[in-house]
């Protein structure tokens, strides 16, 4: 599976932004997924993660209540909707997919990965 992240930008504290994630190929529904993110210097870190049906999210306990991770397998596409954003969510922002049903929240555990879209938060 190929995916392509969007929907980053600059935006001021306490703003609000949408990332989407699509996927190519027709096996999407086959697929965990999830958003992670890297800000310079530091290493990258779990934000969401969502099952192949999207019964089932986890969040980072920093944007729990914040952000919103969805997906809708009939465009190939997952979305984070990132609300009350922080200066400290500025980050690269990834979304990546491994093979079958249930999430992970370790990046080594996923095997596809977008390109990233820059998430600036100013004050």
């Amino acid at each position: 599976v190929q995916l392509q992240a969007s929907g980053g930008g600059l935006v001021q504290a306490g703003g609000s932004l949408r990332l989407s994630c699509a996927a190519s190929g027709r096996t999407f529904s086959s697929y965990a997924m999830g958003w992670f993110r890297q800000a310079p210097g530091k290493e990258r870190e779990f934000v969401a993660a969502i099952s192949w049906s999207g019964g089932s999210t986890v969040y980072a306990d920093s944007v729990k209540d914040r952000f919103t991770i969805s997906r809708d397998n009939a465009k190939n596409t997952m979305y984070l909707q990132m609300n009350s954003l922080k200066l400290e969510d500025t980050a690269t922002y990834y979304c990546a997919a491994r093979r079958g049903a249930w999430y992970a929240i370790t990046w080594t555990e996923y095997a596809y990965w977008g390109q990233g879209t820059q998430v600036t938060v100013s004050s």
